[in-house]
């Protein structure tokens, strides 16, 4: 079943519901105001009777003693309509005594039957009921009312022929109206329901135009305020993303690729010239074997390099507990280590824990301090400085000029001054990206007195887990 099949089916349906409890509410309460414009009659013909008191008994109650008989000569039905037997609309009276005897008008036949309450109202000369009865094929409202001083219990019926009639005529209506309105809801339910989904279809159909001919450019009209334009605003959203990794991504092959060619055509040449190795010197063999090497060094960094960037922002799913100034320390230790290099360090770590993954931010913090070392002077100090989350990285070098310090975390971004030095321009690309895979952020400044300031923050630091 479709979702508008679906609108139209629950509109038609509450709809239907609630045309069955109007047409039944009206029903009830016509049938109660009739019922009570009868019960009136009832209540004025037994006060009028009452009132009237018995006209043959000379004072005496028609319960007397001296009746011998059970008929007694109230007036006889004058109606010739349906009915006559219990008076029409005229009504129909008899009397119960207080020992059980019921006396009816004279000449007529048919009685009213003498129910259990009724005797017992009789008997006790108290209260008052009005019920509907049967009596053979006639429906009759029955008024049965005490009669004061113990003289029995008087009773008063009218047919509700009419009544029923007129119930009969009115149900039919309501039953007619009803079937007119379940049919005109589900009508106007299919119109609600096409009217209301034409925007998502206009949505669907455009969201499968783009899907089957994929252009992140693209985008879908928002000229709404309702919630089909929050979904809109939402997947144009979405697609603002994907242009973006998909330019990211491009871009990064691009440079990649430009970045390549270097390597890849020096190996080539230093390939093409071990064709004549043999002619060449001794020296001058060791140093093209040491040529070969080192570029394929560094084009196995690139690789790394571009693998690692392309990862993107999103952290991996082996996240763990990881102590920033342990692995700081680890670096600085391995850079110690490391020959061809005239540094030293100073190191100031605060006992650290984020959340994230451990290779991903050792590598960040290892090309932290890599590019510390390429621009600091034989003999300078490096300071590495780790306190409320924050790692900062300081070389005494020449610094970062002004208008290179927008730009030195962009990929493959390199100033000219270091051109000619080592390296793809990517090391300080990856430490952006790693910080805010965990939610952190970078900065580079110069620093008082000279040099280059570096600082990264990784998010999710958790002090509880914080020790020596």
């Amino acid at each position: 079943m479709t979702l508008r099949t679906r609108i139209a089916a629950v509109a038609g349906f509450a709809v239907a519901i609630t045309v069955l409890l109007a047409a039944a509410a009206v029903f009830v309460a016509v049938r109660a105001q009739l019922h009570r414009q009868i019960d009136d009659a009832l209540r004025t013909r037994a006060h009028a009777v009452v009132a009237a008191g018995d006209p043959d008994s000379d004072g005496d109650t028609a319960c007397s003693p001296s009746s011998a008989d059970s008929e007694h000569t109230f007036p006889a039905p004058r109606s010739d309509g349906d009915d006559v037997r219990f008076g029409g609309a005229e009504g129909y009276v008899q009397f119960i005594c207080s020992d059980g005897r019921v006396i009816r008008p004279a000449g007529v036949a048919t009685r009213l039957p003498a129910t259990a309450s009724a005797r017992m109202i009789a008997r006790s000369g108290r209260g008052q009921t009005l019920a509907s009865i049967r009596v053979g094929e006639t429906h009759l409202r029955v008024l049965t009312r005490a009669l004061t001083g113990g003289r029995g219990a008087l009773q008063v019926a009218r047919p509700l022929t009419e009544v029923d009639d007129a119930l009969r005529d009115i149900l039919f209506v309501l039953v007619i109206v009803a079937a007119a309105g379940i049919t005109l809801a589900a009508a106007l339910g299919a119109v609600v329901a096409r009217s209301a989904l034409e925007p998502v279809r206009r949505f669907t159909r455009r969201t499968e135009e783009i899907a089957g001919n994929p252009d992140p450019a693209k985008r879908i009209a928002t000229g709404r305020d309702d919630e089909l334009g929050r979904l809109a605003r939402s997947f144009n959203a979405t697609l603002d993303a994907l242009e973006r990794s998909v330019d990211a991504q491009r871009h990064l092959v691009a440079d990649a690729s430009h970045e390549l060619r270097t390597p890849l055509a020096s190996l080539r040449a230093n390939i093409q010239t071990l064709e004549e190795i043999d002619r060449l010197p001794v020296h001058e063999q060791a140093a093209l074997r040491a040529d070969i090497v080192g570029e394929l060094d560094e084009l196995t960094a690139l690789v790394s390099d571009v693998v690692e960037l392309a990862r993107g922002n999103q952290p991996g799913r082996l996240l763990d507990h990881v102590r920033i100034d342990e692995i700081a320390a680890d670096v600085v230790e391995r850079a110690t280590r490391r020959g061809g290099i005239d540094v030293t360090f100073s190191a100031e770590l605060e006992p650290t824990v984020v959340r994230g993954e451990p290779d991903r931010i050792n590598r960040a913090i290892s090309n932290l301090v890599d590019n510390a070392i390429k621009f600091s002077p034989s003999g300078a100090t490096i300071e590495l400085t780790l306190r409320d989350g924050t790692l900062t990285v300081r070389d005494h070098g020449p610094g970062i000029m002004p208008a290179h310090v927008p730009h030195v975390f962009e990929r493959f971004y390199r100033a000219d001054e270091a051109r000619g030095m080592p390296g793809s321009g990517l090391g300080l690309a990856i430490v952006r990206q790693t910080a805010e895979a965990h939610g952190g952020s970078v900065e580079a400044t110069n620093a008082p007195g000279g040099g280059a300031l570096v600082s990264v923050r990784f998010a999710g630091r958790e002090d509880g887990e914080q020790g020596g």
